[in-house]
């Protein structure tokens, strides 16, 4: 009998689209579904950006440079730099979204059989872009209680092994909306370079941040060999379907090593550099609406959240997540019931079991993450329909 891989056996299903054909059975039935299980943006993509992919006219669809095109690594070093980032267009290689920036990180630095330390819960893909690489990710418990800030330092020390070759940082956190605090990134700084780790920097929500300023790892002066910053324009630009993400080091080592994956997969995406080079000459005030549309979406939610007999939400200080402790058994469950047996007013929600985003076995198990990317009307709606699910649900806790 012909068996498939190990590797595809071990690969896990995204937490956040598995509930997908129940939700599809759901809208079949007549139901609405709001949808909170994923980071899809419902703020438009902008007009300049689409438009310079309209108006684009050439002969021939050719292949870009494998790190990109010259002239939108020239346009992302003026973005960096209003972050204060400094880095060079040869610093930079472009890629097929954030996803192909993390995966050549762990594949130009990791060999199969190290580790990786990532402070949970976690991006959720994170987990299988270790499994494609051979690694294994070891995990260190944040807690719902105090916000899911920063383990201490101890427990990183205690994790850390021959074999730990890096540290993960989501800043600011998917799915939790942890924002990292300055001393908190200085933290990952002391540990980096007393055990010579990489920091690898997962920053696609830069621009979110609604309490405290954004730390970014390339600002930890001193540890610029240590650190990759895995980067997108999928929810900056609300362009996920572009496809477009950045990876950035000063460590030259790397970067040669992770252009030769980015020549095995020949070049990223055309169409879209060209939508991400045009977004780097929007005014310097387009966030300032989206962020204030979010805050008041982020506001909306946790007082809600917070409203419901039960339920516990810590506020979140930045990106468009938040994690709600329910009083629930089995997130799984209740999320896969939402969309088989439930509707109010002919409504239901879909939200994210909290236990994909964990990698210690039983952990989220009355946690589910919420993606506050509707309007304001649709999040009360939503709230009303958890209120009522929570009241009728027959394993309530």
């Amino acid at each position: 009998m012909i068996k498939t891989s190990q590797r595809g056996l071990l690969m896990p299903s995204s937490p956040i689209r598995k509930l997908v054909p129940f939700a599809e059975a759901a809208k079949r039935k007549g139901i609405h579904v709001h949808h909170l299980n994923i980071g899809q943006p419902d703020i438009e993509t902008p007009a300049v950006c689409l438009d310079a992919v309209r108006n684009s006219h050439f002969k021939i669809l050719e292949y870009s440079h494998s790190a990109g095109n010259e002239s939108y690594r020239k346009k992302l070093v003026t973005y960096y730099e209003r972050n204060n980032i400094h880095v060079t267009k040869d610093e930079i290689i472009v890629t097929t979204g954030g996803s192909e920036a993390i995966l050549f990180g762990f594949m130009a630095c990791l060999d199969p059989g190290d580790e990786v330390i990532i402070p949970e819960p976690f991006y959720a893909n994170y987990n299988g872009f270790a499994v494609q690489a051979g690694v294994t990710v070891i995990p260190i418990k944040s807690s719902i209680e105090d916000g899911f800030s920063l383990p201490p330092i101890e427990e990183f020390e205690k994790a850390i092994s021959p074999k730990t070759k890096a540290i993960v940082v989501c800043n600011p956190n998917n799915p939790t909306g942890y924002l990292y605090s300055a001393e908190e990134m200085n933290i990952l700084k002391e540990i980096v370079i007393k055990h010579q780790l990489f920091l690898f920097a997962d920053e696609a929500y830069r621009e979110f941040c609604y309490q405290g300023t954004h730390v970014s790892a390339m600002h930890l002066n001193g540890a610029e060999n240590h650190v990759i910053l895995m980067d997108t324009i999928s929810k900056r630009y609300s362009a996920c379907g572009g496809r477009i993400g950045a990876f950035v080091t000063k460590n030259k080592d790397v970067l040669n090593i992770a252009m030769k994956f980015a020549q095995a997969r020949l070049s990223p995406p055309y169409y879209a550099q060209l939508l991400g080079e045009a977004a780097v000459d929007l005014p310097e005030n387009y966030f300032d609406t989206t962020k204030a549309e979010y805050l008041l979406r982020r506001n909306t939610l946790v007082a809600r959240l917070n409203e419901i007999e039960g339920v516990f939400c810590p506020n979140p200080g930045g990106a468009f997540y938040a994690m709600a402790r329910l009083p629930i058994d089995d997130s799984d469950l209740f999320c896969q019931w939402l969309l088989e047996s439930f509707s109010h007013n002919n409504q239901t929600i879909m939200l994210a079991p909290a236990t994909g985003f964990y990698s210690t076995e039983g952990l989220g198990k009355d946690e589910v993450r919420l993606a506050y990317v509707l309007n304001v009307e649709a999040i009360h709606q939503a709230m009303d329909c958890l209120e009522e699910a929570l009241k009728q649900y027959p394993r309530r806790s």
